[in-house]
């Protein structure tokens, strides 16, 4: 009798990713049955966008306010640092499973030399920091006519 088995490759790629994801939170001391180490890590995930006129940089750091969010842009590098700090339990309350990420972050860009730096600005709304960064006007395309 032949047997017939359904093949689902992205069960196996998803087993590894849980894998992994173990390794990982067993290397920074993360459980999903208690609260994760203060000093732990993480990093907010970013979109980075490009128009003719600018870039734009969009940072997801819910739970936070504009106060815990420190940017500096050094010569073309700009970072993007912070801490969210873990909400307490209350007495006679414990944490049956924390996936949310606590500590500090911190978030690296280089920047193209066309950029405008001294006009950079930034907005923090609804958990999400947007970073806009002009280009300078010799670095806007611009259509060239064919003679």
């Amino acid at each position: 009798m032949t047997r017939l088995t359904r093949q689902t490759p992205n069960r196996t790629l998803r087993t590894l990713q849980r894998e992994v994801d173990g390794l990982f939170d067993q290397f920074f001391g993360r459980t999903d049955g208690g609260d994760r180490d203060t000093s732990a890590v993480w990093s907010p995930s970013t979109d980075l966008t490009e128009t003719d006129d600018d870039y734009r940089l969009r940072l997801d750091v819910p739970g936070m306010s504009a106060d815990d969010i420190s940017i500096n842009l050094q010569n073309r590098t700009l970072t993007v640092s912070g801490e969210r700090t873990s909400e307490r339990t209350e007495e006679g309350e414990d944490a049956v499973r924390v996936e949310r990420a606590f500590g500090t972050f911190h978030r690296t860009f280089t920047l193209p030399n066309a950029v405008d730096a001294d006009n950079i600005e930034a907005t923090y709304d609804g958990g999400v920091l947007t970073i806009h960064v002009p280009k300078t006007k010799e670095s806007t395309r611009r259509q060239i006519e064919i003679q």
